[in-house]
């Protein structure tokens, strides 16, 4: 999104659009970042029409959630979904926004600022609001292209493209920012390596055995760590090639990423005259040594303190909004906490961890199994420090208590369990432990959301987990506090909340959920689109880019044979049958049954790739080849070609079987205990071609080696000298979830069979874009096992179910189009409004 052509108004153009002079102060804002924007959110909430406001930016965008730049880079957010604040808001407010063009001077005597350009704009109140700087370390090769900072949008759009180009990278730094900058590079396919100068990552907020434990799941997820790593230089010829750290090792890299901290950006105040130390010094109310300017955010110096994470800022923001209209609330510091999530992994610390304050001891609690390690550190029977690893859902609790100086020795033998045991003398219960939180118990970190404050955001009439959001912002940025707030809707409205989760509609179309509709269709015998719609009442005659893919799946699961599938309502991945790329080209992956091959199928696709000029093939981590750079007019014969050779869609696009992976099993591997490949392959033949809710992954390792990775997939065989061990509900994405284990088979047959039955009931029962790691967490192992272990009649009609449909699902889409389907396809579609990609995303 990109808004250089949002240009400001001068002060003469404001009149003469008025009709007057406007006679409010002018309060100019230079920074239009996350505390720049808040401050003026908290502006206007008390006084909306006391300030004329104008906002410089130095980036061409609006204002956007820094703290979800990770997720951008991971591949799991668009730009778009991070945006706090849409020309919209600076529309409805009046507030003129001047973007990519940064204030580079302050005239304090005029009372004027000069950004980039030239433009002079004079202000009655100035707040600068300029964040912080990246550190680049000097040594030599820093300056060499290749070799960025992790900061903003540019940043994310640098590392993305050299993904996208394939090679190495090395990540300088082992704080928050280097490790979530490693994990969105390994997520794009790129081999990382971390250097970090300390022995511990994240030696601000972990203690030596947290950082280990981050360490070691960082590394089993494919990055390597190196520790007390101190880098001498960064050598290339022209453009960077690698590292190379002061003991000789040398690391290559044709992309290296600075991460190792930042520095408040002062530069501007400096220049002005105006007293700055390691920041720019601001008094109780966020004022200067200027009177008529003030500071807010990573750049100021507050009482001796400078303050990187949010929850303070936004306690400055309040203050210097209740300063501006003439209220007093001074800010007197913060307390903070750190809650984190870390490459997927959940971290928590606050306070001082490091246990070296006379009288000080430690409770501590590991739990290898569960990858959880929490750690208390009391003096005087008072919480001083805490840090949590793995599971930080009581972090919330241990801050308060830390915060207040609550005296704890009556709750010392269950403190470290967490709060609802430790107040229910063991009976844990959520709910008793969230309604015991203090209403000035933060909530939301990351916009510094009290429990008092959701409370009275839900009485005032939020009565769902969007609407919190939208009212008071918790849980509207990282998310990790979600359950926290589901839990105050819960004892806030009582038997008026059944759970947001339960209860979410599936759009704005309807007031109906996911499964209400589901089982509309099957009692109700409906079997086309506009007939659900208008039974059920949909306020849109043709629905909307939600609930149309969501309609259409449940119609082709519900009535295999007889319903059509609406190819209008499908993405244009699957409309076309490739995956489209960044540049508006496709990629095309054949399927290779559980990883096999041959000659013929390998001399067919080299020559695809020689005949429609590929530039690019790729080893996929399902064991397959990705075809890159097919234009769409190419498609059709593309996928001609490829049939020609045996080979069908390997539905790399599609709410389908993705793939089988395998190791080589007993027929080559020494350790082998059965035929992994054989099963594998026989599983991709059974269960090919079929609709799910989402992407499913199948692998089958030979042994308990696990070389296929099996405990990570939707359906997971990790096969034994007794037989097969099937495990279901895995997740290798952004959030790594190991399979629950299901139950052990005898045979083949039997492993294919329970197979059949677990895919039908996850086809029949989730819901859509729900992968199956959700959807276990949501109905429970138990009741899958009641289904499909338990009940063998059940069992045997959910196979058999299955196998009917796959009648009807295992028809190549390649072959279709190759014989025309496409023409018959774009007439059928002629007849709707098309949805667009991105709303379909």
């Amino acid at each position: 999104m990109d808004f250089q052509d949002y240009q400001s108004r001068d002060s003469a153009g404001d009149a003469s659009e008025r009709g007057s002079v406007d006679r409010r102060e002018h309060l100019v804002v230079v920074g239009n970042g996350m505390a720049g924007c808040r401050a003026v959110e908290e502006l206007l909430a008390r006084d909306a029409g006391r300030y004329r406001v104008t906002i410089f930016g130095a980036e061409p965008h609006v204002n956007y959630n820094r703290i979800m730049l990770s997720p951008v880079l991971a591949g799991e957010k668009t730009f778009d979904e991070i945006v706090i604040n849409g020309p919209d808001w600076y529309a409805d407010n009046d507030i003129t926004l001047v973007t990519d063009d940064p204030v580079t001077a302050i005239d304090r005597a005029a009372r004027s600022v000069t950004s980039r350009s030239g433009r002079t704009m004079g202000y009655d109140r100035l707040l600068i609001a300029t964040g912080s700087d990246p550190f680049i370390i000097p040594v030599p090769g820093k300056d060499l292209p290749g070799v960025i900072s992790f900061r903003d949008m540019k940043d994310v759009d640098c590392m993305v493209a050299a993904a996208e180009a394939g090679g190495d990278a090395v990540v300088i730094g082992g704080g928050l920012l280097g490790l979530e900058a490693a994990h969105g590079l390994t997520l794009r396919g790129m081999k990382v390596t971390v250097l970090h100068i300390m022995p511990t990552l994240m030696e601000r907020q972990l203690d030596e055995a947290a950082g280990w434990l981050l360490k070691t799941a960082l590394e089993a997820r494919g990055q390597t760590i190196l520790t007390g790593a101190d880098t001498a230089e960064i050598f290339g010829d022209g453009k960077v090639e690698g590292v190379r750290l002061k003991d000789g090792r040398e690391i290559p890299a044709s992309l290296v990423v600075m991460a190792v901290g930042i520095r408040p950006s002062v530069a501007l105040a400096r220049e002005a005259g105006l007293d700055v130390g390691r920041g720019i010094k601001v008094d109780d109310h966020m004022v200067t040594s200027d009177p008529a300017i003030l500071a807010v955010g990573e750049c100021v110096e507050h009482d001796g303190n400078v303050y990187g994470l949010v929850a303070p800022l936004w306690d400055m923001c309040r203050s210097l909004a209740d300063g501006l209209v003439g209220k007093a609330n001074p800010y007197r510091g913060s307390v903070t906490s750190t809650k984190l999530k870390v490459a997927g992994l959940d971290v928590f610390s606050a306070g001082d961890f490091s246990g070296t304050g006379g009288g000080c001891e430690d409770i501590v609690l590991r739990d290898a199994s569960r990858g959880i390690y929490k750690r208390l550190i009391l003096q005087d029977d008072r919480v001083v420090g805490a840090v949590l690893f793995g599971d930080t859902s009581d972090g919330s609790w241990y801050f308060d208590l830390l915060r207040k100086g609550e005296n704890v020795a009556d709750l010392r033998d269950l403190l470290i369990f967490g709060q609802a045991f430790a107040s229910g003398g063991g009976a844990a219960d959520p709910k008793a432990a969230v309604a015991a939180l203090s209403d000035d118990a933060e909530i939301c970190g990351c916009n510094g959301v009290s429990k008092g404050k959701v409370i009275a955001c839900i009485e005032a009439g939020a009565g769902t987990l969007d609407a919190v959001r939208a009212t008071c912002k918790a849980s509207a940025s990282c998310g990790s506090c979600t359950g926290l707030v589901e839990s105050l809707l819960a004892l806030t409205l009582g038997d008026d909340y059944s759970g947001e989760r339960a209860v979410k509609t599936m759009c704005k179309c309807t007031s109906f959920g996911h499964d209400d509709v589901r089982k509309a269709i099957v009692e109700r015998g409906f079997r086309e689109m506009p007939q659900i719609m208008q039974e059920l009442s949909w306020s849109t005659p043709d629905g909307c880019s939600s609930c149309r893919p969501a309609l259409n799946y449940y119609l082709l699961c519900a009535w295999p044979g007889e319903y059509r599938d609406d190819q209008q309502s499908r993405f244009v991945n699957e409309r076309l049958h490739a995956n489209i790329q960044k540049d508006g080209t496709y990629s095309v992956v054949p399927r290779m049954w559980g990883g096999l091959t041959n000659p013929r199928e390998l001399r067919a696709i080299a020559d695809v790739v020689e005949k429609y000029n590929a530039p690019m093939v790729k080893v996929t981590g399902g064991q397959r080849l990705d075809i890159f750079g097919i234009r769409k007019e190419d498609l059709p014969a593309v996928w001609a070609d490829l049939n020609a050779a045996g080979m069908v869609s390997g539905h790399a696009y599609g709410k389908a079987l993705r793939t089988v992976k395998t190791c080589v099993g007993s027929e080559w591997c020494r350790f082998g205990t059965q035929d992994s490949t054989g099963l594998g392959v026989k599983l991709e033949k059974m269960s090919w071609g079929s609709w799910m809710p989402h992407k499913f992954k199948i692998a089958v390792s030979g042994c308990p080696r696990n070389c296929a990775e099996a405990t990570i997939k939707d359906f997971g065989v990790v096969c034994v000298d007794s037989g097969y061990e099937l495990s279901v509900g895995g997740n290798g994405g952004i959030k790594v979830r190991a399979t629950d284990f299901l139950c052990k088979v005898a045979t083949e047959q039997e492993a294919l069979d329970y197979c059949a039955a677990y895919i039908q009931l996850y086809r029949e029962e989730a819901r859509y874009l729900e992968r199956t790691a959700p959807w276990i967490e949501r109905v429970g192992i138990d009741y899958v096992r009641a289904r499909i272990v338990e009940d063998e009649v059940g069992r045997e009609a959910l196979r058999s179910r299955f196998l009917f449909s796959q009648s009807f699902s295992q028809n190549d889409p390649w072959s279709e189009r190759a014989a025309g389907a496409e023409r018959e396809q774009h007439a059928h579609m002629a007849q709707f409004k098309p949805i667009r990609q991105e709303e379909m995303a």
